[in-house]
Formats: structure tokens, sequence, C-alpha cells
């Protein structure tokens, strides 16, 4: 019997455990270089000092922006480096059916949003009527705002549905990298205003199993993708909620929302991330992605190209 190897498995590449740290820690310093040089630039283009971009929209766009790119260079560094594979590993070129997961996963969002809120309007938790910004105000905000959480979905599905998540599936270690995505993806969310204890946790750990569960089923990110911004969108832009505590993101919602409780329903002014609705949406949602016939997998690879046989090698 082959002795263990504490640091190489059977294709003699580090472990995914290893393979993870060298990501975090590279994340880690690549992200404040980054965010760094995107803060001084958005300065240098605003005309303004870098220290008050903290705060604002543009603070928000150099955090997010910091993400997306060190979490897709480390990736694809991390893929090359210690697991000899392309890029189109990480699950974010197009590829086969990479649109059709996108809408669907567009949709799916959507809707379990809609059915959270739903519950909630049926127990006369929230109330919801329609917004008096003006059509100007309003079509300004579902266009910006879509871009926005377009933007931020990309980034935070980079950084935990991409290779953290990729590189325990191919160990077979899938439950693992759920688990170890899915728990930090509810921690950085605790600190958001108006966090509420308990569920704020429990819904974004079960949030990161839902993205989760898309990976797994298509091998890519654009079904997370399609999730992610369409349930944060409708949840802001439509129907007027704060998004995980923020408000400031959809300043002229189509509706606009009263909460009359009670809180461990609705989630208070933390919104409807905070209470059992979401709960019971993120639980059916997941269900559905995993059932549903409807998801195409993506061709990406998981291993290494075997390199082509010399002809000294080939039989004769």
């Amino acid at each position: 019997m082959e002795a263990y190897n504490f640091f190489l498995d059977d294709k003699r590449h580090l472990r995914s455990g290893w393979r993870l740290v060298i990501f975090a820690i590279s994340f880690f310093v690549s992200a404040q270089i980054v965010e760094v040089l995107l803060r001084l630039g958005l300065a240098g283009l605003l005309n303004r000092p870098a220290s008050e971009l903290a705060g604002t929209n543009w603070g928000f766009v150099a955090g997010h922006g910091a993400i997306l790119i060190s979490a897709g260079l480390v990736g694809w560094a991390c893929g090359a480096l210690l697991e000899e594979l392309p890029l189109r590993a990480l699950g974010c070129l197009p590829q086969r059916d990479w649109l059709r997961n996108l809408g669907i996963g567009s949709v799916l969002g959507a809707a379990a949003l809609f059915f959270a809120a739903l519950l909630t309007s049926l127990t006369r938790g929230i109330h919801f009527s329609f917004g008096n910004a003006g059509l100007r105000s309003i079509a300004a905000t579902l266009a910006g705002s879509l871009l926005v959480f377009v933007f931020a979905a990309a980034a935070e599905e980079m950084l935990f549905r991409g290779y953290p998540l990729q590189t325990f599936t191919r160990a077979n270690l899938a439950w693992l990298g759920v688990l170890l995505t899915s728990v930090p993806f509810a921690v950085v969310h605790l600190n958001n205003p108006n966090a509420v204890p308990g569920f704020t946790f429990l819904n974004t750990a079960l949030a990161g199993l839902w993205l989760a569960v898309a990976y797994i089923r298509t091998r890519s990110l654009w079904l997370p993708l399609g999730l992610h911004w369409s349930w944060n969108w409708a949840q802001a832009s439509l129907l007027g909620l704060p998004v995980s505590g923020i408000d400031r993101i959809a300043p002229a919602p189509l509706l606009r929302a009263v909460n009359s409780g009670p809180e461990w329903l609705t989630g208070g002014a933390y919104g409807i991330e905070g209470g059992a609705a979401c709960t019971i949406a993120l639980v059916v949602s997941t269900l559905i992605i995993w059932r549903t016939k409807l998801i195409r997998s993506a061709d990406v690879p998981t291993e290494p190209a075997k390199t082509a046989a010399s002809p000294s090698d080939k039989p004769v």
C-alpha cells in the first residue's frame, strides 16, 4: 500500500487544503494592493482625495473591483500552477449553454425572492405600494442598480464559488468546499447594518449553499451569477427592500415596502434576508435547482489535458 502523502495527492498535486491556503493568502495580499490602486485611479479621475471615497458608491466599486480582479487572477494562477488547468476551468468564460444557465438563474433568483416576499405579504408582515418618485427616477434606479448588482454578484461569485469551492469539488470533497465557502460568506455579512442575530448567519449560509449547488450542478459560475444578481435586484429595485441591511443602492424603487413585522418573519430593517420567509424560499429554491432538468452542465476541464504521445510512444 502506498504511504499517505500529507502534501501531495495521487496526481502529484498539492492537496486541496493546501491549495486553499495558498489561494487565501495570495488573494488577501492582491486584494489590498488592487483596492489601493483602484481608489487612487478613481480619485484621479474624479479629482477627489482617495480618503473621501470611503463609504460612497465609488468606494463600493473599488472594493468589489478588487475582489473580482484578485479572485479571478489568483484563481486562474492557482489553477494553472497547482493543478495545470486553463482559465476556462474557472467557469467564468462563455461556454456551452452559458447564456441559458444565466437566464434560468436570473429567472429563478427573482422568483425565489418574490416567493419570500409573497409569504410576508400574505401574513401582512410587509405591505407594498407603488413608488411616487417619477418614471425617470425609477427607470434610472432600475438600470443603474442592475449594473451595480451584476458587478457585485460577479465579484462575490468569483471569490466564493470560484477557485476555493471548485478545487475541493475536483478533489471529490464538494461538501467540504461548500462548508468552507458558505460559512465565510455568512460571516462577512454579520457586520452589515441592522444585522439580525441568528437569522443573518443562517440565511446567508443557506444562500451560500443555494449558490454552491448551482455551481455544482453546472460546473460554471453563470447559474449562480444569475441567481445572485437577480435576487438582489428584485429585492431592492423592484420591491424597495434593503439588501442585507443596505438601502442606498436603489433610491427610487418601483415599489415601496412598509414593514409591520413580526421581524422574525420579515427581517425588519435588515431586509427580508433576516427572516424566516427567506429561509423557506432558499430551501425550496435549492431543492428546485438540485432537481430541475432545465439546467445544463458546462463543458469545462476538471483535470489537466493529457499530453499527446510522442511518435516513439505510439504502438507499432
